[in-house]
């Protein structure tokens, strides 16, 4: 009975109140730029990423994400930045951000522009593009500038 009690409960509580997990990456390259992508279903550029799958670690995550979306295999560890509230776009929404260095990855060969990605660009982090998200640019402006990020995407 109480098995059955404690899965009921945790069903409650998962339905009740559901969160939901994404992974993002500032990728660098030799020169020190950042990648950063165009979707073809939402405006602005991003740093590449998407959600967390159901039994998928958050490195496994970033992983898929980065070769489905900018073409980049992880060769080395990422490293963590933070994980951040992004309520202003989706109410219990968290971001799980990390920085890959250039020596961390390499190319799959593959091109991901297509039905998902419609541009791929390299930018110098001291002076992005006029169209990055703004969540994408406090994390430029707090690569740049150093100090404590801030706790919303």
């Amino acid at each position: 009975m109480i098995d059955l009690r404690k899965h009921l409960f945790r069903t409650w509580f998962r339905l009740s109140r559901p969160m939901t997990l994404g992974v993002r990456a500032a990728v660098k390259n030799e020169a020190g730029e950042v990648l950063l992508v165009r979707h073809t279903y939402v405006k602005g550029l991003y740093f590449p990423g998407g959600g967390v799958e159901r039994g998928e670690t958050v490195v496994t995550s970033l992983g898929r994400e980065l070769e489905e979306e900018a073409g980049v295999r992880l060769t080395g560890a990422p490293s963590w930045v933070g994980i951040f509230s992004n309520h202003r776009v989706m109410k219990n929404d968290h971001v799980c951000f990390y920085t890959v260095e250039a020596s961390d990855w390499e190319s799959t060969g593959i091109n991901p522009i297509g039905r998902e990605i419609s541009e791929i660009i390299w930018c110098d982090p001291n002076s992005p593009p006029d169209d990055v998200t703004p969540g994408t640019l406090r994390r430029l402006r707090e690569m740049v500038n150093g100090g404590a990020p801030e706790v919303y995407w």
